[in-house]
């Protein structure tokens, strides 16, 4: 009881209360951690207060009071704004304390901020995740982690109130890098799944039975099976699923910028991010 008392009076905060970090820092709430919130938005946070967490003025104030630091923002610039600019965490962050970024951004990107971070102190993760908002509410995310080892393991029970799976994936970048090649076969996963359903519509063939045969053959494939449930969902409204199309296809660019970068070539990639307005069903063939 003792070491649990403890882990739960570890002080976490939480940057960005999104479709994804909303759910990530209730859970956190509900394991009985001290939770501090921030985001630029008024209603998530007051949904977050009302299961009881304090709410930051700005991410400096949330950086005095947090032991362990989440980050669930858009993309790098977001994520560096937060982290170092004015009035950013790093402004209130003492030694000791340690900021986890779980947005999707370039591995350069927490290298760069680890090192800056490291000046004062303060450690820094990159702990991306997968499995969408359905898999934050059910707690069955599954992290990637780069950064210090006995880091990794002081985070971990804070991982755990959503996470099904946490993998250490090496030094700093290592998790950033692991997202950005998943989700460059998410994606084309996506366009495959797609094309199936297509087929399947056009040729009279059965969705769901197709996916019952696929499910066991070679070309077995989570998007496939949860393609109209979690990934296309044709039933939410057209502004809902352009966003996603959205999320989706920018998710891919650091994986192709990154690619430009080391001189090779991703087509299929580049296909599927050309393509996602329409595998998503916001845009006619």
């Amino acid at each position: 009881m003792k070491d649990e008392r403890c882990l739960m009076a570890t002080r976490v905060g939480f940057i960005g209360l999104g479709r994804m970090g909303r759910p990530m820092a209730a859970n956190i709430i509900r394991a009985g951690f001290d939770l501090m919130v921030y985001d630029a938005r008024e209603e998530p946070v007051r949904e977050l207060a009302l299961l009881g967490a304090k709410v930051a003025s700005s991410p400096e104030e949330l950086g005095r009071h947090a032991e362990i630091i989440e980050l669930a923002v858009v993309d790098d610039a977001q994520v560096e704004a937060v982290v170092a600019g004015e009035r950013g965490v790093l402004r209130g962050a003492g030694p000791g304390a340690i900021i986890t970024i779980h947005s999707t951004i370039f591995p350069a990107t927490a290298k760069r901020l680890a090192e800056i971070a490291g000046v004062k102190g303060v450690g820094v993760l990159d702990g991306p995740v997968s499995g969408g908002e359905t898999g934050a509410r059910d707690k069955a995310l599954c992290y990637m982690v780069g950064g210090d080892k006995e880091l990794v393991e002081k985070c971990r029970p804070i991982f755990a109130t959503s996470a099904s799976h946490i993998f250490y994936m090496g030094d700093t970048g290592a998790g950033a890098m692991t997202k950005l090649i998943i989700q460059v076969i998410v994606c084309m996963n996506m366009l495959a799944a797609y094309e199936g359903a297509i087929l399947c519509e056009k040729t009279g063939l059965d969705f769901n039975s197709f996916r019952e045969a696929l499910r066991v053959s070679s070309g077995q494939s989570f998007v496939a099976e949860n393609w109209h449930e979690r990934f296309q969902r044709p039933g939410d409204p057209l502004p809902v699923r352009r966003q996603r199309a959205e999320i989706f296809s920018k998710s891919l660019s650091p994986a192709l910028e990154l690619a430009r970068d080391l001189g090779i070539s991703l087509p299929g990639a580049a296909l599927a991010q050309r393509l996602l307005p329409r595998v998503m069903g916001v845009e006619e063939e």
